[in-house]
């Protein structure tokens, strides 16, 4: 499966669904900053989760996946039903997603070439969808050194990377503050749909 941009895939009325069930997870599972391994630099972004499994990282145990909040020490809440639907219809996948990352971008915030790679399967696509703030979003190749492109994230945006592209590099070159008004506070919510485990 190549790199699908599915351009308004959620209209204005899903987006404020999904944004309210946002705020219930973000409520019992508060946004923290993580920080890098060995560096412990924290990142721009702040996160939270949902699903089963979360993706974390810190300076004593690097990148990877627990099944609690590090802060709370409670489970994550689980994914809400429109992004479970959601997976059911675009990622061409059997088994469901196990870890929804919510990634938010306040302005100037932004997020360096990455892969996801801390998964313990690559089957499954990595479903991605924008709400607020529009994001440049530099799309790359399976190294670091391949060349990349720019293609602009609005709010109510989904991407679908899988199959050969499953690994590509990616990443978030600026948030374009002010640009939607989904948010009163501004900014950008990424929400990164996973399967960790092999179904």
């Amino acid at each position: 499966m190549p790199v699908k941009h599915l351009q308004q895939k959620l209209d204005r009325p899903a987006q404020e669904s999904l944004l309210a069930e946002l705020r219930s997870v973000i409520a019992a599972a508060p946004f923290y900053t993580p920080t890098m391994p060995r560096t412990g630099k924290p990142m721009s972004v702040r996160m939270t989760n949902c699903g089963s499994l979360g993706w974390l990282t810190d300076k004593a145990k690097g990148y990877r996946y627990e099944p609690v909040h590090p802060e709370t020490g409670e489970p994550w809440p689980p994914i809400p039903d429109l992004l479970v639907k959601l997976w059911e219809e675009v990622a061409g996948f059997d088994a469901p997603p196990e870890a929804c990352l919510i990634n938010y971008y306040a302005k100037g915030t932004k997020m360096g070439l990455h892969r996801d790679e801390d998964e313990q399967t690559f089957e499954a696509p990595v479903v991605s969808v924008s709400l607020g703030d529009t994001a440049m979003f530099r799309i790359g190749g399976l190294t670091r050194k391949d060349p990349t492109r720019r293609i602009e994230l609005e709010s109510g945006d989904v991407v679908i990377f899988g199959g050969e592209d499953r690994l590509i590099y990616h990443g978030i070159d600026r948030i374009v503050a002010g640009s939607s008004d989904l948010m009163p506070e501004g900014g950008r919510i990424n929400l990164t749909l996973r399967r960790v485990t092999p179904a």
